[in-house]
């Protein structure tokens, strides 16, 4: 099936194509993207991604989960084999205590705001994490539930194999999410 509405290039996957299609919307979705994701202060660039990908993971949205996924594993110069320890969640062997931690906050939020508990909090500080880490980890997971339900309510297409979005994975990890701008 095909998206839900007439998208000027078809051929472009996911967000990809929804970008293309309303570029007025989509400078300030890159924009956030690029905040959100590519800093480097409190969590690290593939920390962010990591979220990224394991809340799109637990909304389903095949597309944001893989391509930041390949993100991460460009981050982490690993094949996008890597993504199944993405999917572990906070049982991932690959990520610290404090990463465990953050990753349970994005699940609460990917449940709802006020699903996130004051004892999630202060496992993560407990683990090392710092008020902006939270907060970046809280705004990620939101910011990621918004761009999931875009590109799927739109019901776009995306390739299946994880192969596929390496390139793009590497593009978003070291070239940014303005490079169309």
């Amino acid at each position: 099936m095909s998206c839900y509405i007439s998208l000027r290039n078809p051929q472009l996957p996911g967000i990809v194509g929804l970008l293309n299609y309303r570029p007025e919307t989509a400078r300030p979705l890159c924009e956030l993207a690029e905040t959100l994701l590519r800093r480097d202060e409190g969590l690290t660039p593939l920390e962010r991604e990591w979220i990224a990908s394991y809340v799109s993971y637990l909304n389903n949205c095949h597309f944001c989960h893989t391509s930041h996924g390949a993100a991460t594993c460009a981050h982490a110069h690993e094949s996008v084999d890597m993504i199944d320890e993405i999917e572990k969640g906070p049982a991932s062997t690959q990520i610290s205590p404090k990463m465990k931690a953050l990753l349970v906050i994005a699940g609460q939020v990917q449940k709802g705001g006020k699903c996130v508990t004051e004892a999630a909090i202060q496992q993560a500080r407990a683990a090392g994490a710092t008020d902006l880490e939270i907060h970046d980890t809280v705004l990620i997971a939101a910011a990621f539930c918004m761009y999931n339900r875009y590109v799927d309510g739109l019901h776009t297409w995306a390739p299946a194999d994880r192969e596929a979005y390496v390139e793009e994975g590497r593009q978003m990890a070291f070239e940014g999410y303005l490079r169309h701008f």
